[in-house]
C-alpha cells in the first residue's frame, strides 16, 4: 500500500514538532537535531520536517512512498509515462534513511519523488543533482530543488 510523502522546511524544529504533534495527535517516529518524521496511518502519510541549509522553507517536495520493489516498479512506470524528465537516483541516503528513488517535476515545477525505504542511516545524506528537472534548482536543498519563481504577468 502506498503512502503520500510531504516534506516541509521549517524555521524552528522544536516549535514545529509541537505544532505538528498536536495537529496529528501523535509524536514523531523519528527525531534528529535537524529533522523529524511522522509515519501516520490516518491519513496515510509520511510527513517530514527539517531545518538547516538543506531545507527550503515551506513545502519542499511531495512524494509517493511504496512498501516493496513491485510497487516501486509500478510507480516508476507511471513516472516514465508522464512524459517529463525523470532523474533515476537509484540507491541513496537522504533524510536519515537508505532508499531507492527517482524524481520528477510536474509542468509547474512541483517536485515529486517516488521511493522505497529499505533501511536507516546515521546521517542526513546528500542532495541529488536535480537541475534537469527544474530550471531553478536550489543550491544546498535537501533532496529536491526549490520551486521555480512564480511567473508575473505584466499588464499596462
Amino acid at each position: 500500500m502506498k503512502r503520500l510523502h510531504v516534506h516541509v522546511g521549517v524555521n524552528e524544529l522544536d516549535r514545529s514538532i509541537g505544532f505538528y504533534s498536536t495537529l496529528f495527535g501523535a509524536e514523531p517516529t523519528v527525531v534528529k537535531p535537524d529533522y523529524a518524521k511522522w509515519m501516520l496511518d490516518d491519513p496515510r502519510v509520511n510527513f517530514a520536517i527539517s531545518t538547516g541549509q538543506h531545507a527550503a522553507k515551506g513545502i519542499e517536495h511531495l512524494g509517493i512512498q511504496v512498501e516493496n520493489d513491485e510497487e516501486l516498479a509500478e510507480v516508476y512506470g507511471r513516472l516514465k509515462d508522464a512524459d517529463r524528465p525523470v532523474l533515476e537516483e537509484g540507491a541513496t541516503t537522504c533524510c536519515y534513511a537508505k532508499s531507492e528513488k527517482s524524481w520528477i517535476a510536474d509542468p509547474d515545477g512541483v517536485v515529486w519523488e517516488a521511493f522505497f525505504t529499505n533501511g536507516e542511516a546515521t546521517v542526513y545524506g546528500d542532495s541529488p543533482a536535480l537541475a534537469a528537472l527544474s530550471d531553478n534548482a536550489a543550491e544546498n536543498a535537501c533532496c529536491a530543488p526549490a520551486m521555480p519563481a512564480p511567473k508575473v504577468a505584466c499588464c499596462k
